[in-house]
This record gives structure tokens, sequence and C-alpha cells, in this order.
């Protein structure tokens, strides 16, 4: 009997090893289970970011090739006027000796006729000999000798695959957030990390994500080789939480301890009414990133951060109505047209903060970057403006018409203007006729307070029209309509926060 129960225990020791390690196993697997649907996602943004900047050099290359067809067309025509200036005149010369030469055979006194008629022969000779071969055929042809050959493009497009990597060496270890280098100024925090000092794993760049400041989802905010990123513009009595990973080509770090990021509540600033413009001392240049009042936040791409500080020797001007506005705590926020949700008829340069368009008709191109709440100030600069088009500028929602003026539909508050008077326009209800329009050189200037929840327009730097708008909530982009005859510069994005708070960092 006892043999027996020694030997059933031994067995279940051994049986009772293999369950703990199935259960080990277990965890394993839903571990990467987890870990395949966070990589799905980051490979997916990776793949948009590559086909984007595809789709970006492409239109860059459209618009330079459109650029030579309008250079060959203006040379065509030239040469067509020329030669038919040129035609005109010689006619005109041979219709007047015609009409000399027919009076003079009428002539009836033989001796005047023998005096001039050999040099008449001539003169008409020489005259026919001019309109020899050649000058009665066009210098140029009607057709344009520009053959663009896309069909090597396309072939590498649908050969465009994925190239299957060998593991060569092992995915780098979880970087450490170094918190004695992690840094808080008024509302902008300095986060800083670094890999495990034994760690000879090459690392090819880190990966730092930062949630919605409400226990939303991790979104990545910057991409690249450095080990130190700065955010500005969190909210205020809100939790935030970030982490970075690492990668190379052989895969991606596990995540580094999560960085939580509390900041202060929102306490009231003694309110001051600030002069239009505001002095160019008063504004406070700051980097900006993409929680600027909405977080609303887009992929980010290799080798930039979204926090990238771009200044300008612009002065800014505000309204007087820009209240509660402290001037420590001002925000330039440097904004781009956004190529992925504009109609395809947009051309984009300038790194994306200049846009004209290749038709006629109106077509609409938003920012990148969305408010909900908070005061906001951008200007736009009419870089060009030819036969008196009515562009339009204001704000919209992320799925407004693409394809009609701004303000056709009720998705977008705008103002339109030509280079006599504007409308405010929204639902394609117009109202509000102000005199006063743009030309070539002119700044407008879009005020989105939502705060009182206005919109309020000025035209170099001067309020065009009373408040436009009112009880204004949700999530606005910068946007504008415009054809071939416009071309628009984004300046500035002024972005209100009154009130300075303080970061309190945490590792978890």
């Amino acid at each position: 009997f006892f043999p027996l129960q020694s030997q059933l225990s031994q067995a279940l020791n051994g049986l009772s090893d293999r369950a703990k390690e199935a259960k080990e196993f277990l965890v394993q697997l839903r571990n990467m289970v987890q870990q395949i649907q966070e990589n799905s996602v980051e490979f997916e943004a990776c793949l948009v970011a590559q086909c984007d900047a595809l789709i970006d050099a492409l239109n860059r290359r459209k618009a330079q090739l459109l650029s030579r067809v309008n250079k060959e067309h203006e040379h065509k025509l030239k040469v067509v006027r020329d030669q038919i200036s040129h035609c005109t005149v010689k006619l005109r010369q041979t219709t007047g000796l015609m009409e000399y030469c027919l009076e003079v055979i009428k002539e009836n006194d033989p001796s005047g006729f023998l005096q001039i008629s050999d040099a008449l022969i001539r003169r008409v000779h020489l005259t026919e000999d001019q309109w020899g071969k050649g000058t009665l055929t066009p210098r140029m042809t009607t057709d344009f000798d520009l053959n663009l050959d896309n069909a090597p493009l396309l072939q590498s497009i649908h050969q465009l695959d994925f190239v299957q990597m060998k593991v060569s060496s092992p995915v780098p270890a979880p970087p450490i957030l170094q918190l004695e280098e992690c840094c808080t100024h008024n509302n902008s925090a300095t986060l800083s990390w670094k890999q495990p000092p034994l760690s000879t794993v090459q690392v090819e760049g880190y990966i730092l994500e930062l949630d919605d400041g409400n226990g939303g989802q991790f979104r990545e905010v910057y991409v690249g080789k450095e080990t130190m990123c700065t955010v500005d513009g969190l909210h205020f009595n809100s939790t935030y939480s970030a982490r970075v990973k690492a990668f190379n080509k052989t895969g991606v770090s596990p995540y580094s301890k999560t960085l939580v990021l509390q900041t202060s509540e929102d306490t009231q600033s003694e309110e001051q009414t600030l002069p239009f413009p505001v002095p160019l001392e008063r504004s406070q240049l700051r980097r900006m990133s993409p929680f600027s009042s909405t977080l609303n936040l887009q992929p980010s791409f290799p080798g930039r951060s979204y926090f990238e500080l771009r200044s300008s020797a612009h002065q800014l001007s505000l309204h007087s109505s820009l209240q509660s506005l402290n001037s420590a705590g001002e925000l330039i926020a440097w904004f781009s047209f956004d190529p992925a949700s504009a109609h395809a008829d947009i051309i984009f340069s300038n790194d994306n903060l200049t846009v004209t368009c290749n038709s006629y008709d109106d077509r609409v191109v938003l920012g990148k970057t969305g408010f909900s709440k908070g005061l906001h100030y951008w200007e736009l600069s009419i870089d060009r403006y030819d036969n008196h088009p009515d562009p339009a500028f204001g704000v919209a929602r992320i799925d407004v018409l693409k394809d009609a003026m701004l303000g056709k539909d009720d998705k977008a508050w705008a103002m339109y203007v030509d280079n006599n008077r504007s409308w405010f326009m929204h639902n394609n209800s117009h109202t509000n006729r102000t005199e006063g329009g743009i030309t070539k050189g002119a700044t407008v200037g879009v005020l989105l307070d939502l705060t009182r929840r206005t919109l309020t327009f000025s035209i170099n730097e001067d309020q065009q029209g009373p408040v436009a708008f009112e009880n204004l909530e949700g999530l606005f982009f910068p946007a504008v309509s415009l054809n071939r005859n416009v071309q628009v510069r984004a300046l500035t994005v002024l972005s209100g926060a009154p009130q300075q708070h303080t970061l309190r960092l945490s590792l978890l």
C-alpha cells in the first residue's frame, strides 16, 4: 500500500510540474497575442507613413511637370503670336504695293509709266521673293511634344511588396527612462531615456508614446534616433502616461516603465485687454505639440518630431477681444496643411505650408491640427491673387465637403472674400456683407475663441465685419477653399494658454 502511495505521489509531482509549465506557457502565449496586436498597429502606421511619403513625392513631381507644360504652352503661344504679327505687317505692305501698281497700270501717260515701270517690277519681284518658301509655314506645331512615360513607375508600384527581414541580431532591450534628466517648465515636459548599460544590441531608433491624458490609448508622438523629446501644450488637471521602446531591423523591444505626468489644476489668471496688434516682445515663442487643445494625434514619422520650433519675423496680430491671455503663457503653434484629407486637386509646397490648386473650381484643404478648446489665432498670406477669385477662410469639421466652396455645407464656418467685399457663410447661407477685400500680399486672420465659442475674421489686422459665428462647439480644423488663381501660405497659429501649470513626474 505505502509503496504505491509513494509512486503515485512522485507521479503527481511530475504532473504538477508539467501543469505549472503549461500555465506559464499560456501566459507567454497571451502576451504574444497582445504583442502581435501592438506590432500590427505599429506596422500599419509605418506602412501608411511610407505610402503617404510616396504620394507626397508624386504630387511634388506632378506640380513640376505641370510647370513644364505651362512653360511650353507660353512658348508656343509667343512664337505663333510673333509670326502672326510679322505676317500681318508683311501682308499690309504687300496689299499696299498691289493697290499702287494697279493704279499705275491705269495711267494713260506712256512716258510717265515707262519712268517707274522698271522700279515697280523689281519691287514686285523682291516682295514676291520675300514670300518665299517657309514664310507661309507655321513655325510652331499645335502638338505638345511632351510624352510622359509612366509605365516604369506603374510597374514599380505594382511590384511594391514586403521584404522579409532575416533575423541577424536580437531585438533591443527596453530603454530606461532617466528620471533625473526628465524636467518640466510651465506646460512643457522633457522626456529623456537611454539603453541599459550592459546592452550590446544595436538600436536604430526609438518610439515615444503618450496617451490622451484621460486614460485612453497610447499614440506615437516621436520616431527617430534622438533620446530626448519635449512635449508642450498639455491640458490642466490631467494625468498623462508616457512610455518608450527601441527598434532595429530584427524587431521592437518591450516598453520601458511608464512615466506618469500629472498636470496642475487650472487656476484663473487676471484678465487683460490686449491692444491690436500685440507687440512682438509680448509674444513668447514656444514649441507646440499635437496635444494643443484637442489631442489630435497624427501618425509620426522617422527622424522628425511634432515638437519642431518654427520662428517667424512676422509680427503677431490679435483683435482687442483677445482677453484673459497671460503674456507669459502665449503659445505660437506651427501647423501645416494636410495632404491626406485634402482634395486631390490641391497642390502643396513649402513643407505643406503653401497651397494652391490646379482646378478652376473651388477645392478645400484642412490644417493638420484641430482644436476643441482654448483660444486660437492664425494668419494666412495671399501670395497670389489673379482674376479676382473669391477664396474662403475659416474652420471645418474633418468630414467637410472637399469639392465645393468652404461654407457650402453644415460642416464649415467661413468668410469668403473677393477684391472688394466679403461675406460669412455656413450651410450655404450668406450673411453680413462687408466692404473691403483682398489683393496679393494681403493677410487674413482667423480668431477661434472656443471659450466664448465665437469665430472672428480680420484682413490686414483690421477686424472684418462683426463676430462671424457664435455657439461653436466641437472639434474644428483650420480650413481654406481656393482655385488655381489663388496661392495661400499659412503663417502662424496662436493658441491661448492663459494659465501656467507645473508637471509632476512619477515612474510606474
